[in-house]
């Protein structure tokens, strides 16, 4: 499995920024009220980092040499699961900078509430990407020395054994 890539955590930002301020626009647009992030979201997304890695602790002991053995399926798991949480993450808080950019653009200043919201919507997106990455980091197994060389039943001509 490869890293997350700046080029995907980018794009996803970029086009999640667009679609939050064309959802405000279209919101106006249509005489109803701009979209507020309800303030519980925030709280999940950080919960939702600090889990992620509560569970990739064991991982990297086991990988430093703390005297357990890492199970390389457990740390696959994890690892996907950081890379979707930076994902999301980056999706959400790039939405919420949408919304920020849409109500900090209007001639009206915003309510207090909801411009905090959206804020912290934002700073969350971003602690939750931040977790997810170091996550995945403290995820990866180094290679085997055997993994190097394929065998002769290995690799995508081989025949199956039955």
């Amino acid at each position: 499995m490869k890293r997350t890539g700046a080029g995907v955590l980018i794009g996803t930002g970029v086009v999640a920024a667009v679609i939050g301020f064309a959802i405000d626009q279209i919101l106006t647009a249509a005489g109803r009220a701009t979209f507020t992030p309800v303030l519980t979201l925030p709280i999940l997304l950080v919960l939702l980092g600090g889990v992620i890695l509560v569970l990739a602790l064991p991982i990297r002991r086991a990988i430093r040499g703390a005297g357990q053995v890492a199970n390389p399926f457990r740390a696959l798991r994890i690892a996907v699961l950081a890379k979707a949480s930076s994902i999301v993450g980056v999706g959400v808080g790039g939405a919420a900078v949408g919304l920020a950019v849409f109500v900090l653009s209007r001639p009206v200043e915003p309510p207090l509430g909801s411009l905090s919201a959206i804020l912290a919507t934002v700073a969350a997106g971003a602690a939750l990407t931040a977790a997810a990455l170091v996550a995945e980091r403290w995820c990866t197994i180094r290679k085997d020395d055997d993994d190097d060389s394929a065998g002769p039943d290995v690799g995508p001509d081989a025949a199956p054994h039955l």
